[in-house]
């Protein structure tokens, strides 16, 4: 089972031929709502690495016109514990839980998470989702970890920095060439950083915070 962050198709194709596994998931959850969303038998490797899979039984998605997920169901909590108002910030009066998080739906109804609300930015008046130039930058054959943080512009107001864990020789001038060929050119990190290891909590999650 995957879940918190895209992971290379590569990878999901190797776990697939090297360990004695039936099958592969991803998903997506949160404490306020438990699972979400899952991936399905027939799924391709592709579908696993780069969505969370299709709603659950009983539970409802859709994005709201900024970007975020909602959810809706019959696992949504009925609220936080003595916090009404931190509960009606959480949840709408339709029932629809507020995640925080940004993302959209294909067309056959599969998640995409394209990051926090918190950690998107804005280069030059376009919205950049961090987890969309990570799964880029996972691509790349020597990047095994990325994470990408918004940081001063004095023309731009903001611009993309990307913290890279390598599996392989390459420099920075190299990954953002390799980029630039991708992505749109608002998306491109105009800084990267090569780190021994990305700080993460218990969970396996990226602490950006300790990156800014």
């Amino acid at each position: 089972m995957t879940g918190a962050a895209d992971i290379p198709v590569e990878l999901v194709r190797r776990i697939r031929s090297d360990l004695p596994f039936q099958s592969i998931m991803t998903g997506y959850g949160l404490t306020e709502a438990g699972t979400v969303t899952a991936s399905r038998r027939g799924d391709s490797f592709e579908d696993i690495a780069t969505t969370a899979g299709r709603p659950c039984d009983g539970l409802e998605v859709r994005i709201a016109d900024d970007g975020e997920v909602l959810v809706r169901g019959y696992s949504v909590m009925q609220g936080y514990l003595d916090d009404p108002v931190a509960t009606a910030e959480a949840i709408d009066d339709e029932g629809w839980l507020h995640t925080g998080d940004l993302g959209n739906l294909d067309e056959d109804g599969r998640l995409r998470i394209v990051g926090r609300k918190k950690d998107m930015f804005i280069v030059g008046g376009f919205n950049a989702y961090p987890a969309e130039i990570e799964g880029f930058l996972l691509e790349h054959p020597a990047v095994a970890q990325a994470a990408v943080i918004g940081v001063p512009d004095e023309r731009l107001g903001q611009v993309g920095k990307a913290f890279i864990v390598r599996n392989a020789a390459v420099e920075a001038d190299e990954l953002l060439s390799w980029c630039r060929e991708r992505m749109a050119g608002f998306k491109v990190p105009r800084a990267v950083q090569f780190v021994e290891a990305l700080p993460v909590n218990a969970t396996g999650k990226v602490m950006k915070d300790d990156l800014r």
